[in-house]
Formats: structure tokens, sequence, C-alpha cells
């Protein structure tokens, strides 16, 4: 993968419920997103900053079969379509459908790199210099294993994290912390 270290452009990957929208169970449609505050205006000034943005979504909804692809690719136009106007589109999403007790375990479900890899290869991402922002540790790990820097918002990280995690209460607070230059956490090597 030639975009893996230092090659490309820098992203900010975003997991979707709890990041983006309220996380109020399976999400499969447009009447069930509740965008969390200040959603817009961050990630309008991170691609206004030149950032791509990138959801990488776990969708276990697919496997227990509560909706399909089609559904989950409807909600994400959807989504965009909310954003555009806003200059806060995404440029792209990619989700996991599977869940380990429903066929077993996967590549691309996150704490596992796959999702964030596959995107970097396809848009040419620098994982070095991108960011994963997410509400759960399983995100953390999937952005620290892809080589990406975590920043964990809503919940504070647990005493003694090793290596240690940037926190923010949200979105707008984590976007302000990359576009400021927070200092960076070291990334561990692959």
């Amino acid at each position: 993968m030639n975009a893996a270290r230092g090659h490309g452009r820098p992203a900010v990957f975003l997991d979707r419920d709890g990041v983006l929208n309220e996380d109020s169970g399976y999400v499969g449609r447009p009447e069930a997103v509740r965008w969390l505050p200040g959603v817009p205006r961050a990630l309008a000034a991170l691609r206004r900053a030149g950032w791509l943005l990138v959801v990488v979504s776990n969708q276990s909804g697919i496997a227990r079969g509560y909706f399909d692809h089609k559904a989950v690719d409807a909600l994400h136009a959807w989504m965009n379509a909310q954003l555009r106007p806003l200059g806060a589109q995404l440029d792209a999403f990619y989700y996991c459908p599977h869940h380990p007790d429903i066929g077993g375990p996967c590549a691309c479900r996150k704490p596992a790199p796959g999702l964030l890899l596959r995107a970097a290869a396809e848009l040419s991402i620098a994982l070095d210099q991108s960011w994963m922002i997410g509400d759960k540790m399983s995100d953390a790990a999937a952005g620290r294993a892809a080589g990406c820097r975590p920043i964990l918002i809503g919940t504070a990280p647990a005493a003694g994290d090793s290596p240690p995690l940037l926190h923010a209460p949200d979105l707008a607070a984590a976007a302000r912390l990359i576009l400021n230059g927070a200092p960076l956490p070291p990334v561990p090597d692959l």
C-alpha cells in the first residue's frame, strides 16, 4: 500500500454513530438521525483546512438483518445531502457489515484497522499524518493499528492508557485540537 506512510493526503477518519449523530441503536434510516451539536461547523472547518473526511463505521445491523447495504448507502447519501450545502460533506463512507457472532470474525470490524487501510489504499491517504476520531476504545484501537493518531470523544480515557490518548468532549473540540496543531501522541510502529 503506497499511501500508508508519508505519501498521500492527510485525513480525519470519523466514526459515525456517537460522533456525527446520536448513537440510538441501529441507525438505518434518515428519520433516526439526530445530528450532534456542532457537527456541520466542525466538518466544514476541517474541510476548509484541507483534510479528507472519511467515515469508518461498524454497521452490524446488516448482519443482524435490521437493514441492508442499500439502506445504509441511501442513509449516507442523505447525510451528505444534508451536509453539502453547509460545506461539510464527507469524502467517503466505509462500513463493516459483519458481526463476530454471525458469520465469524472479519478484518474490517473495528478495532481491526481494515476499513482505514482500505480507505488509505483507495483514496491515497497518508495514515501517519491522519487522525481517527471516535467515541469508543475500539475506534481508538483501529486508528492506532492503522498508524493514525486517535482522539476519543465523549468519555474520558482510562487512567494509564498507553500510549496516551487525546480526549475531547465532542467533535467540535476534537476538530479544534487538530486545527490548532494538538501535540501528537506517539504512533506505534506497525
